[in-house]
């Protein structure tokens, strides 16, 4: 189009009018779309075009003629130069994106569909487009004391939240295989990122900390028990539609804070029949705004619903928190869901 534009203006506007702006506007604007070939051959295709338009108008050998045609040549040259420099950087950037995945699934790998008995879905989704990983966690382990899981928030952003969140996760598997109590996984978790913090130093490591919920389904006994460390509670879908907040009796700080104080855990027990789901969740969810700055009412949203297996779930809260904030999510969520079947 902008050859064809050049071209006829050229042709029908007084000699002291030139069409040369069109011409090399044509191959810049292919350098950052086209391939090399389709760069090189949209520049040449200016050159041709304009030579043409001269030789129609007698004006080849004119110095304004000379000059045009020249600055053609060149640009269209510069041209695919910005086109290989562009193809460098999306290689860089397609490199740097399977990086990234590759640590998203070293780090939060995608759980089995069912594991222990119990039917298992996790979706992670970062707020910001194009990155794959970030400061929320969640993981799931089987144990002898029954299937163990752990979601959670880790404060910042950047490579510090990525290591913190390797570090949680290591311990939980670790700890989940071993300590024969929930309350004891927690206090596992707790050492480990302390260890942590006497390895590295800076404000995001003195004053970071992590909010956490932990959750055991112990095998065959139908109830659920609930360890929340500052994070948003879990919820639990009867298969009727009803929808129960698991709220903590007793509050306890995030991890990674036990410098302000030491207070007990402890694991709130309650039934988990069959058809029920339990939802973990990250405060990407439930902090959420919509243009009005409404919060978003995760309860309130999935109360009298009902979702064939966890995976459903998940997917109807996600499109449902993206609806609320319009498309523009402000923080990274993390989803976990257990069916009991």
């Amino acid at each position: 189009m902008l050859l064809a534009v050049g071209a006829g203006y050229d042709y029908l506007t007084p000699s002291a009018f030139t069409g040369a702006p069109f011409f090399t506007a044509a191959p810049l604007v292919a350098a950052p779309l086209y391939s090399r070939r389709g760069t090189i051959l949209t520049g040449l295709a200016a050159v041709v075009v304009l030579f043409v338009v001269h030789a129609v108008l007698g004006v080849l050998g004119s110095a304004d003629g000379i000059t045009e045609m020249l600055t053609v040549v060149t640009v269209s040259v510069l041209a695919v130069l910005i086109n290989a420099l562009v193809r460098r950087s999306s290689e860089q950037l397609a490199s740097a994106r399977q990086i990234a995945e590759a640590a998203q699934r070293a780090v939060l790998p995608e759980p089995a569909e069912r594991i222990g008995g119990f039917q298992i879905a996790a979706r992670y989704e970062a707020a910001q487009a194009g990155a794959s990983i970030g400061g929320d966690l969640y993981a799931v382990q089987d144990s002898p004391h029954g299937v163990r899981l752990v979601v959670g928030d880790v404060r910042g952003k950047g490579m510090g939240a990525v290591a913190a969140v390797a570090v949680v996760i290591g311990a939980f598997r670790e700890a989940a295989e071993q300590e024969t109590t929930l309350e004891a996984v927690a206090q596992r978790l707790e050492r480990a990122l302390a260890r942590e913090r006497t390895r590295r130093d800076g404000v995001e490591v003195s004053e970071g900390f992590t909010t956490a919920v932990l959750a055991e389904l112990p095998h065959g006994d139908g109830t659920v028990r609930v360890l929340n460390r500052g994070h948003p509670p879990p919820l639990l879908l009867y298969a009727d539609g009803t929808v129960r907040t698991l709220l903590s009796d007793r509050p306890a700080l995030p991890l990674g804070m036990a410098d302000l104080g030491s207070w007990p855990d402890h694991a709130d027990e309650t039934g988990f029949p069959g058809g029920a789901t339990l939802l973990l969740y990250t405060n990407g969810v439930t902090e959420t705004r919509d243009p009005q700055g409404r919060f978003f009412d995760l309860e309130e949203r999935l109360e009298g619903r009902v979702f064939r297996d966890p995976a459903a779930l998940l997917t109807a809260v996600s499109k449902d928190v993206r609806r609320h904030s319009g498309g523009h999510l402000t923080d990274d969520m993390a989803l976990l869901a257990v069916r009991h079947p």
